[in-house]
């Protein structure tokens, strides 16, 4: 039967061309705008480390006093340099790393080549455990790296290609900033999005990959300046970067991992006594005013998904609603339009059932006409988004097999849904009163 009712449809639209096509055009162009943004929100508010997520954390110290607050109350989203060093040292989580970005040069070996200004992090050896950073050849350093201000590096693969031919260059020297350091691991493929780990650098996207890692107490030592943010309450005493170092400037990232609920509430009451111990050296003169988010509530927090995307969402998925809405009264005007058909059907024994299974995949064939078009529309929006949003984030929607299977998927299921209450009032109507006037 469903072969029989196939058939019905596509005669049945064949009939009314226009009308046919008016259809299809809704649900197309209503489909692809709720698609569209749909990949683009797809991106940007996926979690970017989803089986961990939960346990990554994100403290925060309240260095600045009440004046130095957000309308919310919020400390800086950032830690200053002593603050950073005394978590490292007293070490409450069982993984955790400072961490602030870099931009050294890079010299190749090859004289023939110029030196390349590349991006990055200075961090420590947990950095790479605690998320599950992907190595292609080696691993970090260890802790006695960075007790050492080891001379070591950590690269991506990308810059892997560029210096050494993308061959295994573990135990091989780099020239960062006129000096030696040892390769010890190469990246695989890693570019998380959002960043979590250091949002308040890269507002949680960037198309630029990490390309180096260094040991975070070498850089200081080096004096590697910092390449991010900077936010400071008061003109530092001190110039020059060891005067950063010296201020109440908030520079800093950091995240520590907590296993589970207890090791949490510990680290809270590690963090507030930390607080009163500073207010009890004089360096505070406030009460303690912490907080202490995982990688989510962190994002979430941070402001990562732009509200831009959230009203493009809901504005196409109510153009989607409106499309569906002239969609079902087009159906409701054929349907009834065929009522002496449906009479005579009825008549001859035909149950409401048989009428609509054949309304209904009437309304189906709609739908997947709307959905090939909306296919195509869906892959010019995805190509298009990059005039209406900022290119970071423009580039991490793709068009890719979930996203077409799923626009399918919500053309036919729309348009059937669309399609229940014409088919409901073409199923009631009366056999003999079309009997009669015809």
């Amino acid at each position: 039967m469903f072969a029989y009712y196939l058939e019905l449809a596509i005669r049945s639209l064949k009939r009314s061309p226009g009308l046919t096509v008016l259809m299809v055009l809704a649900i197309g162009f209503g489909v692809a705008a709720s698609m569209t943004t749909w990949s683009v929100f797809r991106a940007v508010s996926g979690d970017p480390i989803p089986w961990k997520s939960s346990k990554l954390f994100v403290p925060q110290i309240d260095s600045w006093g009440p004046n130095g607050r957000g309308a919310d109350g919020e400390p800086p989203n950032a830690m200053d340099y002593n603050d950073a060093m005394n978590l490292m040292r007293d070490h409450r989580a069982r993984l955790q790393s400072a961490m602030y970005q870099i931009s050294p040069s890079v010299v190749p070996s090859d004289a023939s080549k110029h030196p390349l200004n590349i991006g990055g992090h200075a961090v420590f050896s947990e950095f790479f455990p605690m998320l599950d950073v992907p190595f292609l050849y080696g691993s970090g350093w260890s802790a006695a790296d960075d007790a050492h201000r080891a001379a070591v590096v950590v690269i991506s693969s990308k810059l892997n290609q560029k210096l050494f031919g993308g061959a295994d260059s573990v135990g091989r020297t780099v020239n960062v900033e006129g000096k030696d350091y040892r390769v010890v691991g190469v990246l695989n493929d890693w570019n998380p999005q959002p960043r979590y780990f250091d949002v308040v650098n890269s507002g949680g996207f960037s198309t630029g990959i990490e390309d180096i890692f260094l040991p975070f107490t070498r850089a200081i030592a080096v004096d590697m300046t910092n390449n991010g943010n900077t936010n400071c309450n008061a003109v530092p005493a001190e110039s020059g970067f060891v005067g950063l170092q010296h201020s109440n400037c908030v520079w800093i990232a950091y995240m520590a991992e907590l296993d589970d609920a207890a090791a949490v509430t510990a680290y809270r009451q590690y963090l507030d006594g930390y607080a009163r111990e500073q207010q009890q050296s004089g360096r505070f003169n406030w009460p303690p005013n912490n907080r202490l988010r995982d990688v989510p509530a962190w994002l979430d927090s941070q402001h990562v998904v732009p509200s831009d995307t959230r009203v493009s969402l809901l504005v196409a998925i109510g153009l989607l609603l409106a499309c569906l809405v002239n969609t079902a009264g087009l159906l409701l005007a054929k349907f009834l339009r065929r009522s002496g058909e449906i009479g005579v059907r009825r008549a001859l024994g035909a149950p409401r059932q048989a009428i609509y299974a054949q309304f209904l995949i009437e309304a189906g064939m709609v739908g997947l006409a709307g959905g090939v078009l909306g296919l195509l529309l869906t892959g010019v929006g995805v190509a298009s988004v990059s005039w209406v949003l900022p290119r970071d984030i423009a580039a991490l929607a793709r068009l890719d097999v979930p996203l077409l299977l799923l626009t399918l998927l919500v053309a036919v299921v729309s348009t059937t849904l669309a399609g229940l209450y014409p088919t409901f009032r073409a199923s009631r109507v009366q056999p003999a009163w079309q009997l009669k006037s015809n």
